[in-house]
């Protein structure tokens, strides 16, 4: 097992160097010197040509374009990614607490949207094709094509405005999450627990299911060795679920005012400061390899077989 794990480290690392030379590259592809983005923050009045190089020089950017990024990456490795052009604060003073709270919604949104997918993925496999299965897979497939910023701005106007119930916006308490954790909630959970209830069929087709039930197990206990093979796909999933969510929270935290990365990078973008967006590209590319490898682990710790494979 442990060297199962030395390879799969060994194919992320080389993986985020690279991820993290795309991200650097961001800064150069941009239109906008980032020069004269620093100077527009800063409120310069006369933009000179001179004053440009100036700001260049300070920022390090008259460096070799590979000088310039091996510093760069040696500093995120210590959580140092610059600094703002817009405020001149550190960038990860801006992007730890953001960071902070997203992973707050988006646990909390995974382990209800985990919750729901295996008990409704194993409900409906043990009754395929009936009323339930049938109903449950409509309705989620209905509310699953909803736009998310559609349903949003409905539950604010329903919950908030009319039967004011729930705040609109903000982290302030615990009834703070309940709108947008419903949100991401109902975005994806359909998704996922059609994805259990598939590995559930396929696994309840197999013949280790007709032998057992023949040589006498209670249907308890086919059941259970059933959920625990299918459930080898379900950390597959749920491992890059996490992630996904992460990345996807942007139009969850600007319709409710949520202060996570989605309202940060938002508005970096829209300001154009790039070591905030480079930082964020960065910091979610890693969440999914970390993420992915460490699904590849657990799924190896309950078959031995995929040790040998890799």
């Amino acid at each position: 097992m442990g060297g199962y794990i030395l390879r799969r480290i060994a194919v992320a690392l080389p993986l985020l160097i690279v991820i993290s030379f795309l991200a650097f590259v961001l800064n150069q592809l941009s239109p906008m010197d980032p020069a004269e983005v620093v100077l527009h923050a800063q409120g310069v009045p006369t933009i000179t040509e001179e004053l440009i190089a100036e700001t260049r020089a300070e920022l390090g950017m008259d460096r070799p374009f590979l000088i310039q990024y091996f510093d760069w990456l040696i500093s995120s490795f210590q959580l140092d990614f610059g600094s703002s052009y817009v405020t001149g604060k550190p960038v990860w003073s801006l992007l730890g607490p953001a960071l902070l709270n997203t992973l707050k919604l988006t646990l909390v949104s995974s382990a209800f949207i985990i919750l729901f997918s295996i008990v409704m993925g194993v409900v409906c496999a043990l009754r395929e094709g009936g009323w339930l299965d049938l109903s449950v897979r409509g309705f989620s497939f209905l509310l699953t094509s909803l736009p998310a910023y559609w349903l949003a701005a409905l539950m604010v106007w329903y919950f908030s405005v009319k039967l004011d119930l729930l705040p609109t916006s903000g982290m302030d308490s615990i009834s703070s999450y309940i709108l947008p954790v419903a949100v991401i909630v109902i975005g994806y959970a359909g998704i996922y627990f059609r994805m259990i209830r598939s590995s559930m069929l396929s696994n309840l087709n197999e013949d280790y299911v007709l032998y057992g039930r023949a040589c006498g197990l209670s249907e308890t206990s086919v059941i259970m060795y059933v959920l625990r093979n299918s459930l080898q796909v379900a950390v597959s999933v749920f491992g890059l679920a996490i992630p996904v969510i992460l990345g996807s929270t942007v139009v969850v935290e600007n319709i409710f005012a949520w202060p996570g990365l989605g309202t940060l990078t938002v508005n970096s973008i829209l300001g154009r400061d790039f070591p905030i967006i480079q930082a964020y590209v960065l910091v979610l590319a890693a969440a999914f390899v970390l993420f992915n490898t460490a699904s590849d682990i657990i799924n190896a710790a309950f078959n031995p077989k995929l040790r040998k494979e890799f």
